[in-house]
């Protein structure tokens, strides 16, 4: 269960105000992660992450699939519907997908924005849950495994200016012109009662955003356990590995379509029936969305196969299953994530790459010379429009950045996140850190090339064949 854009807005991750009764439930059956991260901070860029087990970079799922877009993964990618499939395991989608082409991610049983529209299929839990219902009873009468993704869009922003508010929070809510979902019972907070990130300004303008969006979290949370509800009824809860998390940060300035922590951290829970000796425990190995593709197939038994997608190398998994941390914390072996970002629309181009090494983090900023660019629904959010207005008219913003800071970034970012965990005081250039600094840049440019980054050489050099030739352009 993916949730759309969201974030830690619950109990289970010491969100006070947000009421979410059934992830909190959820997580007493699951071990929840701490540190758990997206590879990129994008839609269809992190969901095909999530179905490879592979980088944007390298399934070719660069930036949005939809419109003048038109990103699709390698049509030589293989994908974990398709290993599932070929291991004759029936496979579900209900909700967002946003990847294709369908012939590297077809699913037995599909109702997504293809056939059935967003809306419905991914906000109106109540038709989710019926649906649900219908895959369900399908694998009563089926000797095969499942598996089934549920793709939720809350708390996706909605179109601005639209009836429906600014996360699609009326949307069925009951009142005249606005539908009802028979399922869902609405929460509804005022401004002054939310609990504002410390990446987001504490304005009028950015709580009541926050106010909306918990509404539509009350949706989702409510659709979990309808799902959940309905998993158990078809007596599936036993046996059914369950994992909840989302594709990317909130959208709001500073985490969507960033790799500074709002950005790339995710909530992450996994319930798995075999080990219920760690239901309600937290884990602090660094885990990451590539982790998923790995952990389906050691769940089902299913080797992942030998190919190739371009060049010479042979594809690999970067990614490991997280089926033995649910058993047992690890004491070694979890504290490091990579992460690649080129773009979010086909317009918002910044390529990106990123490790962490437990609590130090190294950011790329491939083309920095470049003004950082801002996603169509942020800009058009009033979060976003507070920050420029404010900007503009030489008022303070509350923002722990001013908008130059946030557009113009240096090349590498160092941070060391036990001490600076807003990632305001880069140290790439204190002598202390040097050592540290060359050995993660090492590490990373392994990973690069294990992953046959194309963006390998950038900004400094072209690549030709497997080298990196300079441009000399001082990069």
């Amino acid at each position: 269960m993916i949730g759309d854009d969201a974030g830690f807005e619950s109990q289970v991750y010491n969100n006070t105000v947000c009421k979410t009764p059934n992830i909190d439930a959820l997580a007493k059956r699951s071990v929840t992660f701490r540190n758990a991260f997206t590879t990129v901070s994008s839609c269809s860029p992190s969901r095909s992450t999530i179905f490879t087990g592979l980088p944007q970079h390298q399934n070719g799922m660069f930036g949005l699939h939809q419109t003048f877009n038109n990103f699709n993964s390698f049509e030589a990618v293989r994908s974990l519907p398709l290993l599932l499939k070929k291991a004759n395991v029936r496979t579900g989608i209900i909700g967002k997908k946003h990847i294709g082409p369908e012939t590297v991610y077809p699913f037995d049983f599909s109702y997504t924005e293809y056939n059935c529209g967003l809306f419905q299929c991914g906000r109106n839990i109540t038709h989710m849950k019926n649906l649900a219902r219908e895959f369900f009873q399908g694998s009563q009468n089926d000797s095969r495994p499942f598996f089934l993704f549920m793709g939720f869009y809350d708390n996706h922003r909605c179109p601005p200016g639209g009836r429906f508010g600014e996360f699609c929070e009326k949307f069925g809510n009951g009142e005249p012109g606005m539908g009802i979902i028979p399922d869902w019972k609405p929460l509804h907070y005022t401004p002054e009662e939310v609990a504002v990130p410390y990446f987001i300004q504490d304005t009028p303008a950015a709580r009541k955003e926050i106010a909306n969006q918990y509404t539509s979290i009350s949706r989702l949370d409510q659709g979990v356990g309808l799902i959940l509800k309905e998993l158990r009824q078809a007596g599936f809860e036993d046996n059914t590995l369950v994992i909840f998390s989302s594709d990317n940060g909130i959208p709001f300035p500073g985490a969507k379509t960033n790799l500074y922590s709002p950005g790339m951290a995710e909530p992450y829970l996994v319930s798995s029936p075999d080990a219920p000796e760690r239901w309600g425990q937290l884990s602090d190995a660094l885990a990451s969305l590539l982790d998923i593709t790995p952990t389906a197939l050691d769940w089902f038994g299913i080797d992942y196969p030998t190919y190739k997608i371009f060049g010479p190398n042979k594809v690999q998994l970067t990614g490991k299953s997280i089926l033995p941390v649910l058993k047992q914390e690890p004491s070694t072996g979890w504290d490091t994530v990579f992460a690649s970002h080129d773009m979010h629309a086909v317009t918002d181009y910044y390529p990106m790459r990123v490790i962490q090494k437990k609590q130090l983090k190294l950011i790329h900023n491939l083309w920095y010379k470049m003004p950082y660019p801002i996603a169509g629904d942020i800009f058009t959010s009033y979060t976003f429009k507070d920050l420029l207005e404010r900007t503009r008219e030489g008022t303070p913003t509350g923002w722990i950045r001013t908008l130059k800071e946030y557009y113009y970034r240096a090349q590498w970012e160092l941070y060391d996140l036990n001490s600076d965990p807003k990632e305001l005081t880069n140290l790439i250039d204190e002598p202390a850190y040097q050592d540290i600094v060359k050995e993660l840049r090492q590490e990373l440019l392994a990973w690069l090339r294990t992953t046959d980054d194309p963006w390998i050489c950038s900004p400094g050099g072209v690549l030709v064949g497997q080298a990196c030739q300079s441009l000399d352009n001082g990069a």
